[in-house]
Formats: structure tokens, sequence, C-alpha cells
């Protein structure tokens, strides 16, 4: 299972916020990292993929194109985790992550109802699955929009911020069945702006800038001062951990010369 990302390029007005990007083949087993600074394109580049807006180039799913494909088919193999759920919701969390199964997929509501709270109990907010959606704090949230990604159990699953709103335990809990979810055999890509966090959890990072691709590979060789001073304007040092994990810290602003 491959995933293909070819040419794509999104124009906003008079704006091109992307421009002809082309990504690394992204694998099953593996998980992808989509970093860079603000406005690099990240979040648009994620929604084109998904084919959620209009973009010029191709995204094949195993050579197949996914826009070329039926709606039905693309929501069964493709799961997205946005940002943040829509606000006015009446529904309770559980109806939510139900109607996200039945985008894909026809059951009888017994199946449905038992594997949607299923993906909750995996996620640990069982608890949540009687509680009103807009009564939910933004972790909570999160959580919930995850379980709606993944409940119909696709082949590819792009998350956008997965982690901004949570709490140390809950990016753990994440990002670990992010991993768990790949070595199943799932192609996984995640935008993520804590650079700490893709250093530890991700196989490949790629670092957009401007629209375009400007590096990719392992954290180890992405992850350089100079790549974060050029990319992010800061003075940064990489190290390692006790127990040899890659460590990013940031001393400060990048002095530029007078």
């Amino acid at each position: 299972m491959s995933v293909q990302v070819r040419d794509i390029s999104v124009r906003f007005g008079r704006r091109q916020v992307l421009d002809a990007l082309t990504l690394p083949e992204m694998h099953a087993g593996e998980v992808t990292v989509l970093a860079g600074p603000n406005a690099a394109g990240k979040s648009t580049l994620l929604r084109a993929i998904a084919q959620l807006l209009p973009h010029q180039g191709q995204v094949a799913l195993d050579g197949q194109d996914l826009r070329q494909m039926p709606a039905t088919e693309r929501a069964r193999l493709v799961g997205f985790m946005p940002q943040s759920l829509p606000s006015g919701s009446s529904l309770i969390a559980l109806e939510t992550v139900i109607a996200a199964l039945r985008a894909g997929k026809t059951l009888p509501a017994h199946q449905a109802d038992a594997a949607a709270m299923a993906v909750m109990e995996k996620l640990g907010i069982a608890s949540l699955a009687l509680e009103p959606l807009d009564a939910l704090s933004g972790g909570q949230r999160q959580m919930v929009a995850l379980a709606q990604a993944i409940v119909r159990d696709p082949s590819l699953l792009l998350l956008d911020e997965p982690t901004s709103a949570l709490d140390l335990a809950r990016q753990v809990r994440l990002l670990s069945e992010l991993r768990r979810l790949a070595a199943e055999g799932r192609v996984v890509a995640a935008v993520l702006h804590d650079l700490a966090l893709a250093a530890q959890w991700a196989d490949r990072i790629v670092l957009i800038h401007a629209g375009r691709v400007h590096a990719h590979g392992r954290p180890q060789d992405v992850l350089t001062p100079a790549l974060l001073a050029e990319i992010y304007g800061v003075e940064a040092r990489i190290e390692r951990c006790s127990r040899g994990r890659l460590m990013v810290l940031i001393d400060g602003e990048r002095q530029l010369a007078r």
C-alpha cells in the first residue's frame, strides 16, 4: 500500500498556496509528518490529498486516482481528522462517530452502534459517548474526531494538528495509536507543529515552506540546525537524550547579520 502525491497546486484568489508540490511516496507502515512554519500550506495540502478542496495534480492510492473514485469508496479508504470539529452540533459524541461510519458503509443499526462504541473504548473516550458534542472540551473533541477518522478502518489516514489541544497523556495515547494503525498496514500522514513530537514519533518528516517541499527524510536528517534556521528563523540545537531519542532545543530567534 502506498500513496503518490504529484504536482499539487492550489490557489486562493491571487495567492498561490501550493505550487506543483510533489511528496515522496508514502508507504504503509510509516508515519509521515508534514511540518513547516505557519502559512506554509500544510493544512491545505492535507485537505487536497483528502479531496476536500479543488486542486490541480494527482493523488493516487496504489495507483488509483482518488479524485476519480466514487465518493462512498473514497470515504471508505480515506480517513480525515480536521483541526477541530464544527460547532453547533446537537448530536452526542457517539452519534457523530456512527454517522462517520455510515458515510463509507451500510450496517444494521446495532452493528454500527457496536463498532462505533468499540473505537471509542479503544481510544479511552467511552465515557464521552452520551455527551453532547458541543459540551466537550477542545481535547475531548479532538479525540472524538480521531474516532470519526478511524471508525471506517481506512487505508489512508490524514490528521491535521491532531495533538494541538491535548494534554500530555492524551498526546502519547493518540500518537501511540497512530503508530499502531500504521503498523497494521495503513498509510498515516499528520500535520504537526511540535517538532519534538515529530522527532520522536515520525518515520519521515517533510518540511514544507512557501508551498513547496523544502526537505524530506528521516527526522535526524531533516531536523538540523541549518534547516531550522533557514525555514523557521531560529537558533536550534539537535541533541540526544539519555535514551537516545532526538530532541529539538530552540535557543532563540536567528540573529541576522548586519
